[in-house]
């Protein structure tokens, strides 16, 4: 529940009570409140201005997750599966934009103005394999090169999962993680 929440948000709105709370306790002549409220309102309020500077929005799902899939999930999803939808999903800090890191190592981010957006996420079943799709606009990569970098990626998000790129528009790339049943 505390990914789903602005820390940004919380301090802004925290610190922006205390200072008005110190403001009128200052006009009401209360030394104590007052202090609380400039030397505990000021520092927080200024603290969430920071953290909502750096902040980065969680990616939404593209579509509802159905029961099946929720339950297909918890028996197939991999370590790597859960961490990047656990990630992606939360407020991040400190970040140039979700994945980012990935991206980079991927050799598919080679500027910041260059790199994928990833604009949505969907968990479904291919074949009785969970499957997690990463949905990304990628306007500067060509899906070529998305390509080419398949078997790469494999090895990155692996073990125990293998690796579809999919164009399904023009800029639009579907990156999907899906589990490899043992038969």
């Amino acid at each position: 529940m505390l990914r789903k929440i602005s820390l940004g948000t919380i301090g802004l709105s925290v610190g922006g009570i205390l200072i008005i709370v110190g403001f009128v306790a200052y006009a009401a002549d209360n030394a104590t409140l007052n202090l609380v409220g400039f030397f505990y309102g000021f520092p927080l309020f200024l603290g969430g201005l920071a953290l909502k500077a750096n902040e980065i929005l969680p990616i939404p799902f593209s579509q509802d997750t159905t029961a099946d899939v929720l339950r297909l999930r918890e028996l197939q999803a991999t370590i790597t599966q859960n961490k990047i939808r656990k990630d992606i999903t939360r407020y991040c800090y400190g970040q140039e934009a979700h994945l980012d890191e990935a991206l980079s190592y991927l050799g598919l981010s080679p500027t910041d103005e260059d790199r994928p957006v990833l604009t949505g996420l969907r968990e479904t079943e291919i074949n009785g394999a969970y499957a997690l799709i990463l949905e990304f606009y990628s306007p500067f990569i060509s899906f070529d090169v998305w390509q080419e970098k398949q078997e790469k990626m494999t090895r990155y998000f692996g073990p125990g999962v293998d690796i579809k790129i999919t164009q399904v528009g023009e800029d639009m790339i579907e990156l999907t993680i899906f589990t490899i049943l043992d038969k």
